[in-house]
């Protein structure tokens, strides 16, 4: 009886391992060269129930299914064809598809920003801001360096400036939203949202949780992007509807009252999943190491495509950035002797300003795509983004030393001032195009015409309160002369006599942060001119490729128009310039090509007044456009390659870049301001991204520039370096996971920064009153923890391991940028 209960019990449970047996479903994804595909999405769909995975470093790729019958695979990845196969399997049957080669896709990469990337990894092997039209990296004649959602997520970078410090020659200049790139400091609207030209300033730091990439474009661009940093451009590019369905969330806390949360979700809306969404949304509350300066921020951003058929897609998308905190000017230093500061003179978390002052930023942007391929050849595109940013500022800050009756300084006490600012922007952008392709053989020529147009205002009832410099018998404001004494308010401090101050000293003895009395100033009222700035370029580019040898040549011609004090009395200041691009790019393997490239730039004065030490005299006074564009020229050769079967993607290149016209002198006496002079900035770079085995990632570069000034009216400034960009900085990431059974689920991250010693830049004469901040090295550490069968990984970075003080730019000796000292995060990221 027994023994037939146990026969019993083995049919039983043998009936059961068949009726619930899994079938495994494999294969090997690899492109026309016989090249392994690494990161395709490839799904499994039985009765619209899903699984899905992900072809891993050499191509391959399996899932399970429980269930017999007909299957559908889909396969895609960016750059290529959407592979679909049906298939039918019983249950416990192996099915091993093989080798499956995917053909190329250059509509499908045309259109990837709308429909989204799938790759998950280091690397991102496109680019298409840089050119208009998609193109490999490695086919592109221009460096261009990509910081994807991976690594920004395993860094734990949810602010720009963390995310962009792993690319070669970037460097933060302080503490806002501001980078020197390949030596030379960016200018107002350094960075692009999708390739499109933003006013959005550069105080606060935008956050990273809605962003698929950031690209750094090397270079003036000017051809692509119509006025353009010499130096280069950050482009930050949206996270886009994917037709799969896709969510995560994270919770973080960690040092200075850090708490964050974010959310992404997408997939589709129907079952034909021609209308796909996304939404990203992401909130901070944090206060920092410096004193009484915080930084809250609320995102959201909703994205629909719309994709009827392979040849039409459609995307439509919205970011709302409320953002309110402080403007943090940075650490002040007094008391230079013979000319040389001492950093250390106060500490890194001072700041002057008062618990009652403010930031607050609200910014929101539309933006709308479109593609269209009418023919196998021949393709239209059309982009249009609509921004308005308002700003409300109330501040205290740093206006000089304080000097007694007989004008010597007195080394305890600063000199304030006061402002209320309020300042609404409205940012219109539009670009189209057409582009026709040509094969025959081994020859193809892609030619693109186009048109775009970028208009941005700053509207009626900007302006300001004021109160600074010292008070006169009479209630006005003015700088301090020993000369006339008795035309200002005196006072007696601790036995000395002085001049009265239009705002309270800051006692550098008995610091005093709270909340000041604003109401008791004598603030003068200010009004910011509306001014209404219009930008127009038409471009012709053509890329040919004969065999290994390929070639992009521009050309485009661009109008500029600036009126100053808009719809009141008006002064208009147009200028027009033609803008080249040309480029060679040779195949020496299938894996390894070498460029050159020359190309110019073109930035009319109203997009660099930041650049200048006293600009805000523009805020009133006058345009800056009366003065010739600041023009900027490039020369670059260099080589790309792709190595380990695709794995490792490495760029290194050697730059010289000059830039002419710059804008210098004091903007409150405008006869004696004028451009002149030329600097030059030449280097080298290398950047290395990718898997170096299957459980170890890394990414590293290094960089090397020598900035100078090289024709001045004053012979002493020739040969001076240029403010803000160290020689050397090199930079170093990587993360491995453990794949023994002991330690699975747990992975490290290791990374440092070094950046070599440089000089404030914010200084009209680039030799005296400017301070050279030294060198630097920053660890960082991250451990990972995702358990088995679970969704979820916990991360515990800590920043800045060794604690070390350094300083991360500076405008000038009142205004310098140190790092935070050692802080930690901890992360807790759930997908479903």
């Amino acid at each position: 009886m027994k023994i037939n209960k146990l026969i019993l019990f083995a049919i039983t449970f043998c009936v059961y391992q068949i009726a619930y047996s899994q079938s495994k479903i494999s294969g090997v994804l690899i492109d026309a060269n016989k090249q392994p595909i690494y990161g395709a999405t490839v799904i499994v769909i039985k009765n619209n129930n899903k699984t899905h995975t992900a072809s891993d470093l050499d191509g391959k790729f399996y899932l399970e299914t429980k269930k017999g019958g007909l299957h559908t695979i889909q396969i895609s990845y960016v750059g290529y064809k959407t592979y679909q196969q049906e298939i039918t399997i019983t249950s416990k049957q192996n099915y091993d598809l093989g080798k499956i080669i995917l053909a190329l896709s250059n509509e499908y990469l045309q259109s990837v920003e709308i429909i989204g990337r799938t790759r998950k990894d280091y690397n991102s092997d496109y680019s298409f801001s840089a050119t208009k039209i998609a193109i490999k990296n490695k086919e592109l004649p221009q460096a261009v360096a990509s910081v994807t959602k991976e690594l920004i997520s395993d860094r734990l970078a949810f602010q720009l400036p963390d995310a962009v410090k792993t690319v070669s020659n970037v460097s933060a200049t302080g503490l806002y939203n501001h980078y020197n790139i390949r030596g030379i400091t960016q200018a107002d609207d350094g960075q692009i949202v999708n390739g499109m030209r933003t006013r959005q300033y550069y105080f606060l730091q935008p956050i990273t949780s809605h962003l698929e990439r950031v690209e750094v474009i090397k270079g003036p661009s000017s051809v692509t992007f119509s006025s353009s940093d010499p130096g280069g451009t950050v482009n930050m590019v949206t996270k886009k509807p994917l037709l799969e369905k896709r969510s995560e969330v994270s919770l973080a806390t960690g040092s200075f009252g850090t708490i964050r949360a974010t959310a992404d979700f997408t997939g589709p809306l129907n079952e034909s999943k021609t209308l796909l969404y996304r939404v990203n949304a992401a909130f901070q509350e944090a206060d920092s190491f410096r004193d009484v300066v915080n930084n809250n921020a609320i995102l959201f951003s909703p994205s629909l495509s719309y994709i009827p058929n392979e040849n039409t897609s459609f995307n439509v998308e919205l970011i709302y950035n409320n953002a309110e905190g402080n403007l943090d000017r940075g650490q002040p230093i007094f008391g230079a002797i013979n000319g040389e500061y001492d950093i250390n003179s106060t500490p890194i978390t001072m700041n002057v300003g008062a618990s009652n002052d403010h930031y607050k930023t609200k910014e929101l942007t539309f933006m709308a795509s479109f593609n269209k391929k009418f023919s196998e050849n021949f393709g239209f595109n059309a982009q249009y983004m609509k921004q308005t940013w308002d700003e409300d500022l109330a501040e205290h800050r740093i206006d000089g030393s304080a000097v007694d009756i007989n004008g010597t300084i007195i080394p305890t006490l600063a000199r304030m001032r006061y402002d209320k600012r309020q300042q609404f922007w409205e940012t219109d952008n539009f670009s189209a195009y057409f582009n026709y392709d040509i094969k025959a053989g081994n020859i193809t020529n892609k030619i693109l015409i186009g048109y775009d147009a970028s208009r941005w205002e700053r509207k009626i009832g900007a302006g300001f309160n004021r109160a600074r410099r010292y008070l006169t018998v009479s209630g006005g404001q003015a700088n301090f002369n020993p000369s006339n004494a008795a035309n200002f308010q005196q006072m007696v401090v601790n036995g000395v006599t002085m001049p009265v101050p239009a705002v309270p000293h800051f006692d550098l003895e008995n610091p005093f942060n709270g909340a000041r009395n604003t109401s008791a100033y004598n603030l003068s009222e200010l009004t910011i001119p509306a001014n209404l700035n219009s930008s127009d370029g038409i471009y012709i580019q053509n890329q040919f490729k004969i065999g290994k040898f390929s070639a992009l040549v521009n050309l485009r011609y661009e109008w500029f128009s600036d009126i100053f004090n808009y719809k009141a009395d008006e002064k208009e200041f147009k200028t027009n310039a033609f803008v080249p691009r040309i480029g060679l790019t040779y195949e020496i393997t299938n894996n390894i090509s070498a460029y050159g490239t020359y190309l110019e730039g073109f930035q009319p004065h109203t997009n660099t007044v930041s650049l200048s030490p006293t600009a805000e005299g523009f805020f009133w006074a006058a345009s800056p456009s009366r003065f010739d564009p600041l023009e900027s020229s490039l020369k670059e050769i260099g080589a790309k390659g792709e190595f380990l079967n695709g794995r490792i993607f490495a760029n290194i290149a050697l730059f010289d870049i000059t830039q002419k016209n710059i804008l210098l002198g004091n903007t409150y006496d405008l006869d004696n301001l004028t451009t002149r002079g030329k600097q030059r900035s030449k280097g080298f770079e290398f950047d290395v991204s990718g898997y170096i085995t299957s459980n170890f990632q890394l990414t590293a570069s290094y960089g090397y520039t020598d900035a100078k000034i090289v024709e001045d009216a004053i012979p002493e400034f020739i040969g001076a370096r240029i403010g803000g960009a160290p020689k050397h900085n090199a930079n170093f990431w990587g993360r491995y996971d453990f794949n023994n059974e002991a330690l699975k689920g747990i992975g490290i991250g290791f990374g440092a920064q070094y950046v070599d010693e440089r000089y404030t830049w914010y200084n009209p004469t680039y030799a005296i009153n400017r301070v050279l901040l030294p060198d630097y090295t920053v660890f960082d550490a991250a451990v990972y923890y995702k358990p088995n069968n679970t969704s979820m990984q916990l991360t515990l970075k800590v920043n800045n391991l060794f604690n070390n003080t350094y300083w991360l730019g500076g405008l000038n000796p009142s205004r310098l940028g140190p790092g935070a000292p050692r802080n930690f995060m901890l992360n807790a990221t759930y997908k479903f």
